[in-house]
């Protein structure tokens, strides 16, 4: 018979946060191998990874794969057979567990504890989350129950959980998602330390909420949780890591660095630390903190979501329009420093209706990150669309018409340039322009990734300050931040011809995106009441551009893409 409080943890644990690519099952094993292997060697005597390790997260319809399910399992399969690299050390590590004859789907989202040359105990995730972009139930088998297991040297019973599992604490929330609290039953079952392995997105705000919330459930159960989590970006999603040793008291014992690969090993009971790459060398925290650090954290995740967005997608360089505006300078920015400025390429496309500062100001930014520039007038193409159009019709292009018209021969420049040199073009919208519409599609939208699809305009200006006090120099120049916004497609024009201010416009998305709030709520707020309409009508009408946009980086809880599923066809007005 357990008690959750009768041994207290003492031992040598491993926190291995590593960046997994979904489907790479050699790739992924190997990294499991060599983090083992200094963990190990740093005396640790129970090494663990994150959710689904083995896979890949989230590897969602290759679920479906019956070969996709059988590879896991010998992948796993010969992780467990007796090896040097493991020997003296237990290795728990996610991956997805085909059950034959249990009912559809069939499969459970798992931890394996692998021991002595076999799988020892087998945890399966009990909750499934729904929401945002989490769609679990439609792949895996919930639990029944929560699994704890003696296999360990440490002299403490052990609680195997997954990620949404350690989200439920009822003391914690106000209101639970789920009637189960899974961290609960392990303590009642009499684990000492709990092992929560996870694969969670980053959102502003949320490493902090993390922490606040293990150590609120750590304390309660009076259980150590040794939680470790996935970093790296797949697809839209961005993983932060922030692995933590939380004590029983609440302590955080030890931690991981954001958005990188790293090694925590610890003594159980709040002894030693050591956090190292997984090339083993020591990684220290920055000497000043930065000036704003939710730009700067916002930054970060971006250059690592661009960064394995291309490595794993096979690409090795990228290709940006450049305006002269801020949202084409800050992913540049973001560009150079994630894939070295000798590999981005610069295209500034000026029209007749460009201004000479925004040449000036394109160019100069290409200097400044030096990279490879190029600028192509689009005149003589734009002139002959224009020519020929009013030709077939009769008449001359409509404003809007023509507009965009300059807009798509742009996106055909940039997308010829990338057919011509295999350069993935990054669109350069912003999440106030995805949100109503103001931009276009088949020109400024086009690209292989949406890199600040999920960050406001207004944010855009903090980001980018946040890059040029990164570099320490002024990477994006001064005139950038201080002009106008404008598409300059057509004479005179501004932004804030078409829509509101952008501190009053993001507001209003902020309530209404992210928060789901109704219209009289945002009102309330202190905004006009025909301005909200309008947005709100801007939004909903623009459902369809956005279906149609590269997939945007997710920074915020509720970014445009995967997560936010609404009809295009509707008939839901404000």
């Amino acid at each position: 018979m357990y008690h959750r409080s009768a041994v207290a943890p003492s031992g040598r644990i491993a926190l291995a946060q590593i960046d997994t690519t979904v489907g790479d099952f050699e790739g992924n094993a190997a990294r499991v191998r060599a983090a083992t292997e200094r963990a190990r060697a740093a005396g640790a005597s129970l090494v663990a990874f994150p959710e689904l390790t083995l896979c890949g997260y989230p590897p969602r319809d290759l679920l479906d794969f019956p070969e996709f399910l059988d590879r896991a399992a010998r992948t796993l399969a010969e992780l467990a057979a007796p090896a040097a690299w493991s020997r003296g050390a237990a290795v728990a590590v996610g991956f997805p567990e085909a059950v034959p004859g249990a009912p559809p789907p069939g499969v459970y989202n798992a931890v394996a504890l692998i021991a002595q040359g076999r799988v020892v105990a087998i945890g399966r995730k009990s909750l499934l989350p729904t929401y945002d972009v989490f769609d679990e139930t439609r792949y895996f088998l919930a639990a029944e129950h929560s699994t704890a297991a003696d296999a360990l040297p440490f002299e403490v019973r052990l609680g195997l959980s997954i990620c949404e599992d350690v989200w439920n604490d009822k003391r914690f929330w106000d209101r639970p998602r789920y009637e189960r609290d899974p961290i609960a039953e392990l303590a009642r079952d009499g684990a000492g330390l709990v092992l929560n392995v996870s694969a969670s997105p980053y959102a502003i705000g949320k490493p902090a909420l993390r922490e606040r919330m293990l150590a609120a459930s750590a304390k309660g159960h009076g259980a150590t949780i040794a939680y470790v989590n996935q970093v790296g970006g797949n697809d839209a999603l961005l993983f932060d890591g922030g692995s933590m040793l939380v004590g029983r008291d609440g302590a955080i014992l030890a931690r991981a660095p954001l958005f990188r690969e790293a090694l925590v090993v610890a003594d159980l009971d709040g002894g030693r630390v050591e956090v190292v790459g997984l090339d083993g060398r020591p990684l220290r925290a920055p000497a000043a903190a930065p000036a704003d650090p939710v730009a700067d954290e916002v930054l970060t995740a971006l250059v690592m979501g661009v960064r394995d967005y291309a490595r794993k997608c096979g690409f090795r360089s990228a290709i940006v329009g450049l305006s002269g505006g801020i949202d084409s300078a800050l992913t540049a920015c973001i560009a150079a420093e994630a894939l070295g400025r000798e590999n981005v390429l610069g295209v500034a496309m000026p029209s007749r209706y460009s201004s000479s500062h925004s040449r000036e100001d394109a160019a100069a930014l290409a200097r400044s990150l030096d990279l490879r520039f190029m600028e192509i007038p689009i005149e003589p193409m734009h002139a002959a669309f224009e020519a020929q159009l009013q030709k077939a019709q009769g008449r001359p292009l409509c404003d809007l018409a023509d507009q965009n018209v300059q807009a798509r021969v742009r996106g055909q420049i940039l997308m010829a340039l990338s057919n011509d040199t295999g350069g993935l073009v990054l669109s350069t919208g912003n999440k106030s322009e995805l949100a109503v519409g103001y931009c276009t599609l088949y020109g400024d939208m086009a690209g292989g990734l949406a890199v600040i699809g999920d960050v406001p305009k207004t944010l855009v200006y903090r980001v980018s300050r946040a890059a040029n006090a990164r570099a320490d120099r002024a990477l994006i120049p001064e005139r950038t931040f201080t002009k106008p916004p404008s598409a300059e497609l057509r004479p005179d024009q501004t932004d804030q011809d078409t829509l509101p201010p952008y501190d009053v416009l993001d507001d209003i998305l902020q309530a209404y995106v992210e928060e789901r709030l109704p219209l009289d709520a945002i009102v309330a707020r202190g905004h006009d009441r025909e301005v909200v309409r309008k947005v709100l009508r801007m939004v909903i009408g623009s459902e369809y551009k956005r279906r149609q946009a590269a997939p945007v980086l997710k920074i915020s809880e509720k970014a445009f893409g995967e997560g936010r599923r609404l009809p295009i066809a509707q008939g839901w007005r404000y």
